[in-house]
Order: C-alpha cells, then sequence, then structure tokens
C-alpha cells in the first residue's frame, strides 16, 4: 500500500493504482468532468500510475489552465480522427486549424471534394460513436528522428520541418484508433469524456464549436464577427504570402539569415496600413476623435503614436489623450467581485467631465486637461491646456474607446473607431495553433518586468481577471470599430523569447502559477530566438522589449 495526499486528505491505495483510477473514485466530488491530474505541482495525464508520498489536485473541464485546454486538443484529435475515418487517409493533410472568432474554431480544408454540413453530419456521427466506445487516445514516446520520418511519410510536412529544429531527443505522439498526431499539451484518457462540440460551417470554412472552461457543459452558439472575420483573412493570406504560416517555417528563414527581410517586410506593411487609415480620417473632414481601444498589450501606445505622424503627414495635427487620466479619485474607484479595486469598468471613468471638456474641445475652446496620477490615486490639474485648430484631431486611447456609452455627447460622425487587437499568431504546425492571448501575456510580461518591476508570477497571477474586463469592457464592441487592425508581428515570439524564458524561470516551483509558465516555456522552446538589434526602434514590439523611439 502507498500513502497519498488528494486534495487535501490523506489516503491509501494499492501500488500501481493509476491516477484514473483514482479520478473516478474522487469525481463524485466535482462539478465537472475530471480530465488531468496535477502531482507535487506538476501536470500529469490519467493514465500515469500514483507514487507514494504524492499529493494529488485534480483538474476538471471549468479549469483554464490545464483541463479546459486538454478538452480543446483532445476533442481537435477527435475530429480530425473523424475526419480522416469519412473521407480517407489522404485527405487530412488538408486539413489546417486557422484561428478562432467568437465561440469557434475556424478549419480550413483543401480537398477534391465537396465539404457541406451533409458531410459533416457524417463527421459528427463518426465522433459522437468514438464518445460512446470510450475510444482510448494513447501517448507514445518515440524519438524525434522517427517523427520525423512517420510525419513525412503521412504527407506531414508542417510537422516534419517543426521537429527538425527540435532540441528533446524524443516526441510525444497520440493515437486515436488508427490516427496518429502530434500534439503540443496534455490530452485526455479517452473520448467519453469529450460530450460537448458542435460542427457547423461559416462562408468556406469548417465551424468547430467548443464550450468555455466558465460553463463547460454548454455549447455557445457561434456568433460571426464579419469585421474582425475578414481581418483575420487578410493577415492568413499575409502569412501565406510570405511563406511563414508555421513555426517550423519561421525557424527556416532565421537558420537561413532572411529574417531581417521577413522584419522589414510585415513591419512595413502595418506602416501601410496605418498610412491608408490616415488618409480615410483626412477625406472625412467631420472627423475631430480618433478612438482607439483594444484588450491588454495590443499596443495601443505605439499605434496611436505612428497613427499620428501618418496624420502629420496628410496635414492634420494629432492630439493624444488617454482615458487613463479621467479615472476618478481612487477612493471613489468601484469594487468587483472580488472585493479589489475595478478599474477597468466603466464607472471608473469620470464619463462626465470627459464628455464635457471633448465637447468644449470640439466647439474650438479652451480647455485644461487632466492627469492621473497612479501614485497618489488622485487626478490632478498642472496647466496641461488645449484648444483645437480646424485641421486638428485627437487620439483618443483607452479601454472604452469604442463604447459609445463613454463618449455619449460625441456626435457619431465626429468619432472614428480603431479596435486593435494582437489578433494572429503563427501555428506551431497546421493542427496546433498558438492561441493569441498567450502572445499578449507574453507581451505583458515582459513590458510589466521592465516598466513597473512585476514578476511574470504576479502577471500570471492577474491575467484571469485582466481577461474578465476584455471580454466584459472591450470584445462586446470590437464590431462596432470603422477598422480593425491586427498588431501581430509573424517574428514576434521568437524575437520576445529569450526575455520571457529569463522571467518564467524565475517563478518557484511550488506555486500555483508554476504550471502555466511550464506551459508556456515549452511553446517557446519551439522558437528559435532573433536578434532584437534588427528591430526597428519605431516597431509596435518595441513598446514592450524596449528602445522605442516613441516616449512610451
Amino acid at each position: 500500500m502507498i500513502r497519498l495526499t488528494i486534495e487535501g486528505i490523506q489516503e491509501t491505495c494499492e501500488e500501481g493504482t493509476s491516477f484514473l483510477e483514482l479520478a473516478k473514485k474522487h469525481q463524485k466530488n466535482h462539478d465537472h468532468q475530471i480530465l488531468l491530474a496535477k502531482i507535487n505541482g506538476k501536470l500529469t495525464e490519467l493514465h500515469k500510475t500514483a507514487h507514494d508520498g504524492d499529493n494529488v489536485t485534480f483538474l476538471t473541464s471549468a479549469d483554464r489552465v490545464g483541463g479546459s485546454q486538454a478538452y480543446i486538443r483532445s476533442v481537435l484529435l477527435l475530429f480530425l480522427k473523424s475526419f480522416y475515418q469519412v473521407a480517407g487517409e489522404e485527405h487530412v493533410q488538408g486539413l489546417r486549424v486557422l484561428f478562432s472568432i467568437r465561440k469557434g474554431l475556424l478549419i480550413d480544408y483543401r480537398t477534391d471534394f465537396k465539404v457541406d454540413m451533409k458531410f459533416l453530419k457524417k463527421v459528427k456521427a463518426a465522433m459522437k460513436e468514438a464518445v460512446e466506445m470510450g475510444m482510448p487516445i494513447v501517448k507514445k514516446e518515440i524519438s524525434t528522428g522517427e517523427a520525423r520520418s512517420l510525419f513525412a511519410r503521412r504527407g506531414m510536412q508542417d510537422k516534419e520541418k517543426l521537429f527538425r529544429y527540435r532540441r528533446a531527443s524524443t516526441v510525444n505522439v497520440y493515437r486515436l484508433g488508427d490516427y496518429v498526431d502530434y500534439f503540443y499539451g496534455f490530452m485526455v484518457h479517452d473520448c467519453s469524456v469529450l460530450k460537448y462540440f458542435d460542427l457547423s460551417m461559416y462562408d468556406r470554412y469548417i465551424v468547430l464549436q467548443l464550450p468555455n472552461y466558465r460553463n463547460p457543459e454548454v455549447i455557445p452558439p457561434f456568433e460571426p464577427q464579419p469585421k474582425v472575420y475578414s481581418t483575420l483573412l487578410e493577415s492568413e493570406a499575409l502569412q501565406q504570402r510570405m511563406g511563414v504560416a508555421t513555426v517550423g517555417d519561421l525557424n527556416e528563414v532565421i537558420s537561413s539569415d532572411r529574417i531581417q527581410e521577413l522584419i522589414l517586410v510585415h513591419e512595413a506593411l502595418q506602416e501601410a496600413k496605418l498610412a491608408r487609415i490616415a488618409q480615410t480620417i483626412a477625406q472625412r473632414k467631420e472627423i475631430r476623435f480618433v478612438m482607439i481601444a483594444g484588450p491588454s498589450s495590443s499596443g495601443k501606445t505605439t499605434t496611436s503614436r505612428r497613427l499620428g505622424i501618418q496624420l502629420k503627414a496628410h496635414g492634420i495635427t494629432p492630439h493624444q489623450i488617454s482615458v487613463d487620466n479621467y479615472f476618478v479619485n481612487r477612493v471613489n474607484t468601484p469594487l468587483g467581485p472580488d472585493g479589489e479595486k475595478n478599474y477597468e469598468c466603466l464607472e471608473a471613468i469620470d464619463v462626465e467631465q470627459f464628455n464635457k471638456d471633448m465637447l468644449a474641445l470640439m466647439e474650438g475652446e479652451r480647455v485644461e486637461l487632466p492627469y492621473y496620477n497612479f501614485m497618489t490615486g488622485v487626478r490632478e490639474y498642472k496647466g496641461d491646456y488645449l484648444q483645437l485648430g480646424k485641421d486638428d484631431v485627437l487620439l483618443i486611447e483607452g479601454i472604452h474607446a469604442l463604447n459609445d456609452a463613454m463618449s455619449y455627447s460625441l456626435p457619431r460622425e465626429s468619432k472614428f473607431k480603431i479596435y486593435l487587437s494582437a489578433l494572429t499568431q503563427l501555428n506551431i504546425d497546421e493542427h496546433n495553433r498558438i492561441r493569441t492571448t498567450d502572445g499578449r501575456l507574453i507581451r505583458r510580461m515582459i513590458r510589466d518586468a521592465r516598466t513597473r518591476g512585476n514578476s511574470a508570477q504576479m502577471t500570471l497571477n492577474r491575467w484571469d481577471a485582466v481577461r474578465l474586463g476584455e471580454e466584459a469592457n472591450i470584445f462586446p464592441y470590437q464590431e462596432d470599430a470603422d477598422v480593425v487592425f491586427d498588431s501581430s508581428l509573424i517574428y514576434e515570439m521568437a524575437a520576445m523569447k529569450p526575455f520571457a524564458e529569463a522571467l518564467l524561470f524565475q517563478i518557484p516551483e511550488d506555486c500555483p502559477e508554476s504550471m502555466e509558465a511550464t506551459r508556456l516555456l515549452k511553446f517557446l522552446d519551439y522558437f528559435l530566438a532573433i536578434d532584437t538589434a534588427r528591430i526597428p526602434v519605431n516597431s509596435l514590439l518595441r513598446e514592450f522589449i524596449g528602445g522605442s523611439c516613441f516616449e512610451i
């Protein structure tokens, strides 16, 4: 017999007992399906066996880190296997996971037969059959060379290229029935727990609909977002045109010393889009307010500065205003559900004073603008006066800038709204996407360590609260924007890798954030690093890694 601590309670069990057996015993204590285990602080799949002295915590589909991510990966494996089963082996090579768009994962297919709802109904039936059978997901460790040969034979050149730059000597692959694939990150033990999913079509793409960790037994309806969707397709087409759609592609560019050209081309394309936005604003004389909003670490400050330069080139004088300077005094800041001050809700802004000042500026009056002292938590006035000329515009940057409730007194035709976010990331390979939130998280981690002295552990600890604020205050208004701007850079992970790794390795192994740190370190390991001296000083990425020519 061996002794374990399972979720704070001492227990004994037979030597050789699997965590799956223990999970079945403890399932009754959880509201949601147990999918993985955390053993002595480290994430573990349920097929592993327990050892004497193990400290065990179970993770369910309601756990964002670990459980929910394993669920999504496993359903994707189930979909690929079922598509393979219905369409034939040769056609699964034509599937490419593109991006997530609210409440759905878009999947492209390059096949010589028709994919429609009738076909997807067969795929869904095959998926349901595997769920009912409880088909096992079998993990196998093979050498990196063997993995390269395996995927080369199967026509999965993206995976073969990925492992060409792999430092580790072994690779874990997963088998579901007669289908074998590679996934970065842990998987569930069998298909019986994968009950919640749906398939639909949008435009010409397959949509794999999945539940959210906050409500893991409910499949939310797919919500098309035409403006965001159009921008995502533009970015996807750009990756294909530049020949860099996966991490393996990027590593190949870096190793062949072609990275400088890639950096300059992508920076030029971003600048060209800002130039087009400036031209649109210049042509619409009624525009006096350019409202810029986006989730955390989207690069709003640098984008605002670069847009200001483009506006000057069109004879327009821009003035930068941060909504943060209109925070109510800290003593009046509303509290969130956790009892902490909520700086991200609209009520944290003195909306009445903001509208009074902006309306006065629009009418040509001279206005003294406030400054929010983050040290004292008090709004101050320091003689910063502004009066707009006939060719002046205000660049207003803030979390609520797209919400008309914040600028209720300003005519709609006087406002030009820009939604800004790092919307896309390279795929690890055609079946393994990098979540765009991971890119923003790493940006924030590096910036906050450099400019605010925050540890990576602090950033990870606060991230869920930041995401909740984004979902409540930013994402509902993104389709109201006149322009959607993708601020991601095709090379940014390779540039941020050394900075992020140094910070993540500082996180203690015995803290709650260590599991997420391990996951981030694992996916950063796929990238070759680049010398950041190659990055232009006006690059949006400089906002995070330092060295910007702008005062930020």
